[in-house]
């Protein structure tokens, strides 16, 4: 938890600095291209198919019984998987080049670059990827998730500085995505360097070949794993490419700043959270139900507060911090990033579910569910969208959002886990959204009443109040229960063991 947040804070602010002076020495257009591509290469790694996931969960079993003739016949299985799958990107990613005229309205484009030459490069970025990557996994299942942030932080730090310093000499957007490229494949090429160091004998040539039962279910998780890719895709890639359409490539920028910010804390929160699955994964193979059911709920609690803290800071900090940051040219309308928000809150709070998801390798049975998920998305993000304007795309993925919570979850992991009622699980559900509710209403108002013309005192203010009104209402609401207490107990106590350290 430690290292992925502040591998992930580090990722931030350096992204935040990056596209400022991407911004400042190139434009929105620029960065609308870079988030739509984005999004289409996003697109073509559904071929992936989830296999990672599905041999990492596989990897759990022969890692804690250090099998090492298993661990050698998954990597090479997934190695040449993942070989396969870059050729199929790259045949695929070639095809796609005749349809991109229908993403981008080529007429519009006043930048001086050949669209064609960055989509070549977004593509071949991607496809290099999957012939060195799969390495990370063995690191993953053994927990050494610190190792692969340690070495993200340095590429983020030299990447972006890198980037920044192409920027200032030449201004050239070429050489800014070949240098992505570059860092790409050294960061790649490290973990696989420290992978095979600590675990030497996944060099050996002579694996054996993957036993049958173990094949049989990683192409049972992937093909469900391809359903959930293609529904993911839909709920989470798609945005770009409709405001695109419907609102043209300037708009794509607007939002992609928003984008980054609240992207990259959600990559924190998740990263956070799930970096305790490989935990769970063990709490459910040793523990009762009800052990298993009270660890869950103090980690679904711990996911609440976090997605709640995190929602109001960003509702009260986006804005005085885009107009610090590059201008207030740059903001949106305040209804759209209300319903950014609340797709955020709802996203973000899925991390609870999802850990226990995927460390009872539950992805099978409810295979079929994110494509509905996807397609009410779609269907309402366009209705929505021509109706509300770009606050109704966001809309959409919000109603989307209810497939997973109204069902999905229940049936398949909370019920399939700890076999309760529907009642229990929407109280629960219902009960933190209202708080959430209440704070972020609490905070709009706040917000709205509270006129500060100089932003950065509006940013000290904003920090102060952000933190303030959501612990003070859930301190009210849940100082008596026993999540709550859990936590509480857990700080003074450590707190204590600090203070007497000192002493």
């Amino acid at each position: 938890m430690i290292s992925s947040f502040f591998s992930n804070t580090i990722t931030i602010i350096i992204g935040v600095v990056a596209q400022a002076v991407f911004l400042k020495i190139l434009n929105s257009e620029y960065l609308g291209i870079n988030s739509l591509f984005a999004n289409i290469i996003s697109m073509l790694s559904i071929v992936e198919l989830g296999m990672s996931n599905a041999i990492i969960f596989n990897l759990y079993k022969p890692v804690a019984e250090n099998d090492k003739e298993t661990i050698k016949s998954l990597m090479k299985f997934y190695k040449k998987s993942y070989s396969i799958i870059g050729i199929i990107i790259l045949i695929l990613g070639i095809l796609v080049i005749p349809f991109l005229k229908y993403i981008v309205n080529y007429d519009e484009i006043t930048i001086p670059i050949n669209i064609l030459y960055v989509y070549f490069i977004f593509l071949i970025d991607a496809v290099v990827s999957y012939f060195i990557s799969y390495k990370r996994s063995i690191l993953i299942a053994n927990q050494k998730n610190h190792i692969i942030n340690t070495i993200h932080i340095i590429y983020t730090i030299l990447l972006n500085l890198f980037q920044i310093i192409i920027l200032f000499v030449s201004e050239n957007y070429y050489l800014y995505l070949i240098i992505k490229f570059i860092m790409r494949v050294i960061e790649n090429i490290a973990i696989t360097i420290i992978a095979n160091k600590k675990y030497s004998f996944i060099k050996d040539k002579d694996s054996k070949k993957l036993e049958k039962n173990i094949e049989n279910d990683i192409f049972k998780k992937i093909k469900a794993l391809f359903i959930h890719k293609i529904g993911g895709f839909i709920v989470l890639s798609t945005d770009n490419i409709l405001i695109s359409k419907m609102f043209g490539l300037i708009s794509v920028g607007l939002y992609a700043n928003y984008y980054l910010i609240i992207n990259s804390v959600q990559t924190v929160v998740s990263q956070i959270m799930t970096s305790i699955t490989p935990s769970v994964g063990n709490l459910l193979v040793t523990e009762k139900k009800e052990k298993q059911f009270k660890i869950f709920n103090r980690i679904k609690f711990l996911n609440f507060y976090i997605s709640c803290i995190t929602s109001i800071m960003i509702f009260s900090l986006i804005e005085p911090f885009i107009s610090i940051w590059i201008g207030k040219q740059y903001l949106l309308d305040q209804e759209i990033l209300i319903t950014l928000i609340i797709s955020y809150y709802l996203s973000s709070t899925k991390s609870s579910v999802g850990i226990f998801k995927e460390a009872a390798g539950i992805y099978y049975e409810d295979r079929f569910v994110p494509l509905i998920e996807g397609a009410v998305n779609l269907l309402f993000s366009i209705i929505l969208g021509k109706v509300f304007g770009l606050s109704g795309i966001f809309l959409g993925t919000i109603l989307s959002s209810l497939v997973l919570w109204l069902y999905s979850y229940y049936k398949f992991v909370y019920k399939k886990l700890f076999d309760l009622s529907y009642l229990n699980y929407t109280i629960s559900n219902l009960k933190y959204l209202f708080v959430f509710i209440i704070i972020l209403i609490i905070s709009i108002i706040f917000n709205n009443f509270v006129i500060i013309d100089n932003n950065y005192l509006k940013m000290f203010v904003n920090i102060i109040y952000s933190l303030i009104i959501p612990n003070i209402v859930i301190i009210i609401l849940f100082n008596k229960t026993e999540n709550f207490r859990y936590y509480y107990e857990m700080l003074k106590e450590r707190l204590w063991k600090k203070v007497k350290v000192k002493e």
